[in-house]
């Protein structure tokens, strides 16, 4: 039986449409998602031109006279119904395959699809919805990342862009004016946000030629419609002559003057310095090697965001806290030697001295010992604090302790006093201690959200900073810029804020999108690096004051807690959570510095190999 050549049933009286059966050899073949054909149910009406089944123009004609009778004599609700569920019932019959398994797929005509969700893994296609090549959703170039080198480049493109756009349509007429935003003599307003106000004390830098004087005699008028409305003159020729075009060729007493950069002879489009600035060589940007060269296991490496275990002396040795023991790596031969390993304590701190020859170890228990690391022998055990040591700094011969008891203890290690200063102004535990050597300042951070800046020994705070909003132990004071501190916030924050100590404002603060655990300058370029945590656990190199990103480098699989630089400020140490230390080779070398230098000296780097 084919149901293909069956004929619509004569109109009758029926109380109801009856439900149709369909035979047992209807069965619709199989159909990806993406070319669905399942009919509509019985209850929702739908008008379908059909043009490539058996009979579609008698069933039209049959409906057209069916409908103009209805329409002669008055439409009746309930007939009307009936009759179109005979008509649906009658398409649904002839709109089924032939028995045959090897008959063609009928192609489906109409104005409009109506997808079904029958036969669909609807997980499955949601977790292709965004993914690259997927068939739900258009291919995109994925975003170029912020430190790339390609980016870089297109970003010196657009400067020398802009630049020659300036000099030609304004010459030296205009002074090259920098963003507010990006200046570091741009002020806040005193809070936390991201207002930045121009700073009015300083003057802005004239222009270093003046404009040319326009002749006196040219006054404007409306032009004739003979002449020419617009006329050039060279600016060398301006003052020769009382319009603007020059009326013959420049001549010298040895005739004719053939000057090749002039102007008036020039076959380029951009003027001659210009062309100079195009023409002059670039320097490419730096390459950051985005893999670590170097990666030591470190167990026992606590994942706790208020402890600074890793710290790298002038002596180019690594000293590293693991649980209750602190280990060295010597830099030149690669060895480690175990320094020393504590007795029913741990090891919350370490930090050298700036000679590179002793090192200061803080404990869980609030002590404070102090190694002299060339003989491996402890000099002397400092107490006072009643809870743990998780910062230190060093100022030549003051040491500085910071606690969970919330103090600050200034240490004379030449004096037999336990300690000669003590600071009280955290409400919660001090993480973060960073001394400036050049201007005797200290910088505080703690777990009350505060940075607090101490002047010399004095026991009250020189400033107070309450900007961010979560822990803040990630401190840093730039080599190359007097009183420009920067902090870093945790979480809640993850900000990287710049305060001058010497007026007590902010100067600038960009938002990293992580917690930020710590930072560092360079010694060799005005750049910092910071590490971060929750939730990307990156590494990353701005560009100050632009705060544009460098690079940034990825590998360790927790938050990046602790990092270090090493002298000669090339080579940069971090230690994670995955209790691994990774070695980044970040920046270059200083101008002038020679191959070899600062790369530490004495005992320390003789060492031999390790029983």
């Amino acid at each position: 039986m084919t149901l293909g050549t069956q004929s619509a049933p004569a109109p009758m009286s029926l109380p109801a449409p009856l439900p149709v059966k369909r035979p047992a050899n209807d069965i619709s073949p199989i159909r990806s998602p993406s070319r669905i054909a399942t009919p509509p149910p019985p209850d929702r009406v739908r008008l379908q031109a059909r043009s490539n089944l058996d009979g579609s123009s008698s069933r039209a004609s049959r409906r057209s006279a069916r409908f103009g009778r209805a329409s002669a004599s008055g439409i009746d609700p309930e007939s009307l119904s009936r009759a179109l569920s005979r008509e649906l019932s009658t398409d649904r019959r002839d709109s089924a395959p032939a028995a045959s398994p090897m008959g063609k797929r009928r192609r489906l005509d109409a104005d409009r699809f109506i997808p079904s969700r029958s036969g669909q893994d609807l997980q499955a296609s949601f977790s292709l919805l965004h993914e690259e090549g997927s068939p739900a959703s258009p291919s995109r170039r994925r975003p170029t990342p912020h430190g790339e080198l390609h980016f870089q480049k297109t970003e010196e493109a657009n400067r020398t862009y802009q630049n020659l756009l300036r000099a030609e349509l304004f010459d030296n007429t205009i002074p090259q004016m920098t963003p507010t935003t990006l200046s570091p003599n741009a002020n806040f307003a005193g809070s936390s946000h991201s207002t930045r106000v121009h700073d009015p004390t300083r003057s802005q830098t004239p222009p270093s030629n003046p404009p040319p004087a326009i002749p006196t005699n040219i006054t404007p008028s409306t032009p004739h419609p003979h002449k020419n409305l617009f006329k050039y003159m060279s600016p060398r020729h301006l003052h020769e002559a009382g319009h603007l075009t020059p009326s013959r060729t420049p001549q010298s007493r040895h005739g004719p003057n053939l000057d090749t950069r002039s102007e008036l002879y020039s076959l380029s489009p951009v003027r001659y310095t210009s062309q100079q600035m195009l023409l002059s060589p670039r320097r490419p940007p730096r390459a950051v090697s985005k893999v670590p060269f170097k990666v030591l296991d470190a167990p026992e490496l606590a994942d706790d965001f208020y402890l600074n275990l890793v710290d790298w002396g002038s002596a180019n040795v690594l000293g590293v806290g693991l649980g209750s023991s602190v280990y060295m790596w010597n830099a030149h031969s690669s060895r480690v030697n175990k320094l020393c390993t504590l007795e029913d304590d741990t090891v919350t701190s370490v930090s050298w001295i700036q000679k590179g020859t002793h090192i200061a170890i803080g404990t869980g228990k609030g002590m404070v010992q102090i190694w002299d690391a060339e003989k491996s022998r402890r000099l002397r055990t400092m107490t006072g604090h009643t809870a743990r040591v998780g910062s230190l700094a060093w100022n030549t011969h003051i040491l500085t302790s910071g606690s969970r008891d919330r103090h600050i203890y200034h240490r004379d290690v030449r004096a037999p006093d336990q300690w000669i200063k003590k600071l009280v102004g955290h409400k919660q535990e001090v993480c973060g201690l960073k001394w400036n050597s050049e201007d005797g300042q200290l910088a505080s951070g703690g777990n009350d959200n505060k940075l607090m800046v101490w002047d010399k020994l004095l026991e009250t705070p020189l400033w107070k900073f309450s900007d961010h909003t979560a822990a803040v132990k990630a401190l840093a004071w730039s080599p190359h810029q007097r009183g420009l501190l920067a902090s870093g916030g945790g979480t809640a924050d993850r900000r990287i804020i710049f305060h001058d100590t010497v007026k007590g404002t902010v100067v600038n603060d960009i938002d990293t999108g992580s917690q930020v655990c710590n930072l560092s300058w360079s010694k060799n370029s005005n750049e910092i690096v910071s590490t971060h945590g929750y939730s990307q656990n990156q590494i990353v190199v701005w560009k100050y004051p632009s705060m544009s990103q460098v690079v940034s480098l990825t590998g360790h699989t927790y938050r990046v807690l602790y990092l270090a630089m090493s002298p000669d400020g090339r080579t940069v140490v971090t230690g994670a959570g995955d209790e691994t230390l990774r070695f980044w080779s970040i920046f270059g070398r200083r101008h002038g510095q020679r191959e070899g230098s600062d790369s530490g000296s004495g005992r320390l780097s003789d060492w031999a190999t390790i029983r």
